[in-house]
């Protein structure tokens, strides 16, 4: 039983050493990498964007929680679609999938959400795109 113990550990301690020997010491800003090209998204609160900049990098995707509001009454528009793109909440069976932003091409970009629930002002707040 002990051999097996120490067996064990052996196998978690090289496949620990081996995985670490993957990572990268590529610096990509406030991305973070999570494999190959695919770079972390970033999450945010309706209200905490409120006059905000977000920085993003290409393909890099804003992910907007809404609280107590539904996902999909919140509406985007982008002044500069060629730096970011709104996505739309939505809702599929029991599932829920926030709205967001985007990040397509380098540059800065002012974004507009409005709540079709009402009594809800207009957020503008500004997207930084870089390269990864």
């Amino acid at each position: 039983m002990k051999l097996m113990r120490i067996a064990v550990g052996a196998v978690v301690i090289a496949a620990a050493a081996g995985l670490g020997a993957c990572s990268s010491s590529e610096s990509t800003s406030d991305a973070t990498l999570i494999g190959g090209d695919v770079v972390a998204p970033v999450t945010q609160t309706a209200e905490d964007l409120r006059g905000a900049t977000v920085d993003l990098v290409v393909g890099q995707v804003l992910n907007i929680t809404t609280g107590d509001l539904a996902v999909d009454s919140y509406t985007g528009e982008v002044a500069d679609p060629a730096v970011a793109t709104f996505v739309a909440g939505r809702e599929e069976g029991s599932a829920a999938f926030d709205p967001g932003v985007e990040a397509v091409g380098e540059g800065t970009t002012e974004v507009t959400l409005t709540n079709a629930d009402g009594g809800i002002q207009p957020l503008e707040f500004t997207v930084v795109v870089t390269a990864k």
